[in-house]
């Protein structure tokens, strides 16, 4: 028997709406997955920590307050701080297309946009788990 495939799913900042998160954890349950969801309001610190205390293959950080790209410099170096470089990091929510290709340089795996359908979500974490390999 495998190991379920371990997500974290984060809502950093003042960003008060979770509705699309809580659809996409209950999707990602659905297909078999072990899923965290850290509530609203979360810090870069907190998420960082709870990720690697629940020792997730998949960190999901839902975006709709526009912060984007102050949010994941400050993840990434959390991580990198903690030894944590092999957690792959997603990104979900609303944000404009050149946010979006400006993450994925900073080292977000993919954007899944609010308009994404569920089954292409679990899909992808599943490929992005897969080609990562054994942690």
């Amino acid at each position: 028997m495998t190991t379920p495939i371990r997500v974290l799913l984060a809502k950093v900042g003042l960003d008060g709406h979770d509705r699309g998160v809580k659809v996409v954890a209950r999707t990602l349950r659905d297909a078999g997955m072990d899923v965290v969801y850290s509530g609203l309001h979360r810090t870069p610190e907190e998420v960082v920590n709870t990720a690697i205390q629940e020792d997730v293959d998949v960190l999901g950080v839902s975006l709709l307050s526009g912060v984007q790209l102050t949010v994941f410099p400050k993840i990434f170096k959390l991580l990198a701080d903690r030894g944590a470089n092999d957690l792959i990091v997603i990104a979900g929510g609303v944000m404009p297309d050149e946010d979006a290709a400006a993450i994925k340089q900073m080292g977000v795996r993919e954007v899944l946009l609010q308009d994404t359908p569920p089954q292409a979500i679990v899909d992808t974490i599943k490929q992005l788990v897969a080609a990562r390999g054994p942690r």
